[in-house]
């Protein structure tokens, strides 16, 4: 608790304490008064002062204006019965503050699991100047810099290590409690705790473009994209609280009124007077207003705390209606990194046609290129490769160690004359030739990620009905990776304008008010991510257009979390709708009570501060997804 919270619940203890002692001491009149005054004050003094304001300001018709009127007239009647009973118009007050110090925790609750998340922001950044280190802002690094992080310290920018190896944290971001081993060519990124060793770090970005900058954009205006049930219960509470205190003043003067003019019977100013002051009471639309945004306020933290950034209530909510799940193929359900996986029909050893295709591509940067040499496995000679040529849509010629080497697809191997033999494995095909002899062919498949199997399974479980997968790949490569994870549909060999068409039609296609979602990770999706319902983008080593274009950003790129996602949203809009049923009935019921005089003062009280208690302990359970 913090420091107005200890003062808040310091005040309703001595406050109750002093409403009981006063009980017991036989007083009367004046000094009776006074002693019960002295602890409506206590109690109540912020919430008259707010109401005093609203009146300043002309906005009147506000909880702590009802709650103002309701004990002040409660107070008035005991004065004007002579009862001396004043327990009434303390209670309210006080049980209404009961209330409010339990919003208070809860939004404090609810908040530091936001909040934890913004222990991410670096305080400064190390860099090296005359062999000393300098701390530097990290606004002031520029990209290409080399940086310093000591065992401890946070990550201050995204960068590639370029000396040392350690282990960092990345709960903060992701989520996942076990320590990431990082070493020298890794991909680091801000925000992830240094453990272990000291790290030389090549900055690629700079501060404002960084992980931990785009983070923090998207928690501290999370808040701020309202959901329709928000939108809703605002517009009813700018319409219901006007309602409740005309129909109050209506009640303390008609039936009076109706009594005198028409019945020929005593006016009962008392009795009516005080049902229209219970009725006040009741009214109270506190519940509502507090705990529908808090409700989604905690489900944005407890989506935080598991490494899911939901940018605004608006987001969970569709979340929640989500039956069809589309998927990119490269760097979502695969790692996007290429592995040899096969070498067939060689002529030679495996290690001899592997050295002599990487030596071939030593030139290019493509992955494909990049897979081969790291099966190489050792540093390229690139003096003993001459005359690369590569020809585009084919592959690469070049002479290696005097020997013409070959390297490339079916159609090199055709253009070159020269007899190769087909490969039945799923996978890019890259056929090698020496000297204008067929020397084998070389298998390289992208790994399909170890969770993505399990997390299509997941998302059945959560009640997705649909799974498609798009990619720019060949249909036989799209059709093994589709049929090995369950994908219910697949489309292959589709350009990035390709797949907003195809997401249009599934979009076209599905039923009610079912909602569609979208998965990619690569800056050719962003345009998909921002035409499907929902877009969630890989956000550890997705690009900065696809986070950019996304709706909820999976921080450790594990598709798993999308069930754990759509599982949290589900939780947190039941819990609202919980709420805005359990709140509107208790409390039609409790006014109409009230108006007939069935319910006194203290039904009131729990049909305000009760029914709003229950409320926000029930929206804090949207905090708890751990087991979900």
């Amino acid at each position: 608790m913090n420091k107005k919270q200890k003062k808040m619940l310091a005040r309703i203890a001595v406050s109750a304490l002093l409403m009981i002692v006063f009980a017991f001491i036989p007083s009367s009149g004046l000094i009776r008064l006074a002693m019960y005054l002295f602890v409506y004050f206590l109690i109540g003094y912020d919430i008259l002062i707010k109401a005093g304001k609203g009146i300043i300001r002309g906005q009147v018709l506000d909880e702590c204006f009802l709650m103002a009127i309701a004990t002040v007239g409660a107070m008035a009647l005991a004065l004007y019965d002579r009862s001396g009973d004043y327990t009434e118009a303390i209670a309210v007050m006080l049980f209404y503050q009961i209330g409010e110090f339990f919003q208070s925790y809860a939004v404090g609750k609810s908040r530091r699991s936001i909040t934890a998340l913004m222990d991410i922001r670096p305080d400064y950044a190390n860099i090296e100047r005359d062999g000393k280190i300098v701390r530097a802002d990290p606004d002031e690094v520029e990209t290409g810099s080399v940086i310093i992080v000591q065992p401890g310290e946070k990550v201050p920018i995204d960068g590639i290590v370029i000396e040392g190896a350690s282990s960092l944290n990345t709960s903060a971001l992701s989520g996942e409690s076990l320590p990431r081993e990082v070493r020298e060519g890794d991909e680091i990124i801000s925000g992830s705790i240094n453990m272990t060793r000291v790290l030389k770090v090549r900055t690629t970005k700079e501060f404002g473009e960084s992980t931990v900058s785009k983070i923090l954009d998207l928690v501290e205006n999370a808040s701020s994209r309202k959901s329709r049930s928000e939108d809703f219960i605002s517009k009813f509470a700018r319409v219901y609280t006007p309602a409740v205190c005309i129909g109050a003043l209506v009640l303390a003067i008609l039936p009076p009124l109706v009594n005198i003019i028409f019945l020929s019977s005593p006016a009962q100013w008392h009795t009516w007077v005080y049902r229209a002051l219970t009725f006040l009471v009741i009214s109270c639309p506190c519940a509502l207003v507090i705990s529908i945004p808090l409700s989604f306020f905690a489900g944005l933290g407890g989506a935080g705390k598991t490494g899911v950034l939901v940018k605004g209530s608006n987001f969970l909510e569709t979340l929640s209606k989500t039956k069809i799940v589309v998927f990119d193929k490269t760097g979502t359900l695969t790692q996007g990194v290429f592995e040899v996986s096969g070498i067939h029909h060689n002529t030679m050893e495996n290690e001899k046609i592997i050295e002599y295709a990487a030596l071939a591509e030593s030139a290019s940067s493509h992955p494909i290129s990049k897979s081969l040499q790291r099966k190489y496995g050792l540093e390229l000679d690139r003096s003993r490769v001459t005359d690369i040529e590569e020809i585009s849509g084919n592959g690469v010629t070049a002479v290696v160690d005097s020997h013409s080497v070959a390297c490339g697809n079916d159609k090199l191997m055709t253009r070159l004359g020269i007899q190769y033999i087909p490969c039945h494995s799923t996978g890019t095909i890259i056929h090698v030739a020496i000297d204008g002899a067929y020397a084998g062919h070389i298998v390289i498949s992208d790994v399909i990620k170890p969770d993505a199997a399990d997390a299509v399974r997941q998302l059945r479980k959560a009640g997705v009905t649909k799974t498609v997968m798009l990619t720019g790949d060949d249909r036989k490569v799209a059709a093994s990776v589709a049929s090995r994870l369950g994908i219910d549909e697949f489309y292959a060999n589709l350009l990035p304008a390709d797949k907003v068409a195809r997401v249009e039609e599934l979009i076209a296609g599905r039923k009610g008010s079912d909602k569609l979602a979208f998965v990619g990770d690569g800056i050719n999706d962003a345009p998909v991510l921002a035409r499907a319902d929902i877009g969630i983008a890989m956000g550890a080593m997705g690009s900065d257009a696809a986070i950019e274009a996304a709706d909820v950003v999976l921080m450790d790129d594990d598709p798993v979390k999308i069930a754990k996602a759509i599982k949290i949203s589900r939780k947190c809009l039941r819990i609202v709708y919980e709420n805005i049923v359990f709140a509107i009935g208790v409390k039609l019921i409790c006014l109409l009570l009230g108006a007939l005089g069935i319910a006194g003062m203290w039904l009131a009280i729990f049909a305000d501060v009760g029914v709003m208690v229950i409320a926000v302990l029930n929206a804090i359970r949207a905090l708890f997804v751990e087991k979900l």
